[in-house]
């Protein structure tokens, strides 16, 4: 009788379908469908900010450069901070987006900007009588008057509700910068019939008006340099010194390193009397 031989069988088990390739699939489609979801969260919070805050962003992006030398690059000082290579603070990015894109404006040209988006989609029906340049002192916002539509009554030194609601609009532009800040008040060339009060009076109380709702609406008084009043003698529209449009307020940002401080600018502060007399007169 022949020996029985021991038969060893080996069994091999046979790869199923995740053992050629593993499972980093799932974790590269786990990341793919996270971004997707970080993706159109962002598109949803930016549908969510208003159009004038989308726009100071994007300016602030267009005009920003991190390889200029006039200031304009930056690095981190403190948690939040930019500086500039100047040593100008643009500041931190506010919680709320577009609430103020910086805390200080690095030039006239981008603040003057920031200023007109803000006219363009809060007073789009009046922003015609508004005018922002900038000039060699910094930035001017004027405040004109039209037929129809004055900032103040003929005479008087009381705001209107829509002059109101411009300053309002102006403040809010104001609070994201630490200039300091000259307020004019212009008439235009018609003359009162008792020189007991002029146009002088006039131009002053309807400049310390206009100062007067700024603080109203947490301008701080501190930034304050000059509140002056010129009559007629600065008129906008020189070859017309009765158009209406000469009836105005001017609103200055000044800016330092500047050779002076605002075109015009006279007398440091025109001080009249509380409540005077308000009679007739433009």
């Amino acid at each position: 009788m022949k020996p029985q031989k021991n038969i060893i069988i080996k069994k091999v088990k046979k790869a199923g379908h995740e053992g050629g390739h593993g499972g980093s699939w799932k974790v590269a489609y786990a990341d793919f469908v996270t971004a997707m979801m970080a993706f159109f969260l962002l598109l949803w919070l930016i549908t969510m900010v208003a159009p004038e805050k989308r726009a100071r962003v994007s300016a602030y992006f267009k005009s920003f450069s991190i390889f200029e030398k006039s200031g304009s690059s930056m690095m981190f000082d403190s948690p939040g901070g930019v500086v500039g290579e100047a040593g100008g603070k643009f500041g931190k990015m506010e919680k709320e987006m577009g609430r103020g894109v910086t805390d200080l404006e690095s030039s006239p040209e981008r603040f003057k900007e920031r200023v007109k988006g803000d006219i363009e989609a809060k007073l789009s029906d009046v922003k015609d009588q508004i005018l922002v340049d900038v000039f060699e002192g910094g930035v001017k916002i004027q405040l004109t008057d039209k037929e129809g539509r004055t900032m103040f009554p003929l005479g008087g030194a009381d705001l209107t509700p829509q002059a109101k609601n411009i300053l309002k609009v102006i403040t809010e532009n104001f609070k994201n910068v630490d200039n300091k800040i000259a307020i004019e008040g212009h008439t235009d060339a018609l003359s009162y019939s008792s020189n007991r009060y002029t146009n002088w009076e006039l131009s002053t109380e309807r400049a310390s008006a206009a100062r007067k709702e700024l603080e109203l609406n947490g301008l701080n008084p501190d930034r304050l340099v000059r509140v002056a009043g010129y009559a007629a003698t600065d008129p906008l529209i020189k070859e017309d010194p009765n158009d209406p449009r000469n009836r105005r307020i001017s609103i200055i940002l000044l800016y330092p390193g500047h050779k002076k401080p605002a075109e015009g600018i006279g007398p440091e502060v025109l001080n009249t009397p509380k409540d005077p007399p308000i009679v007739g007169g433009r």
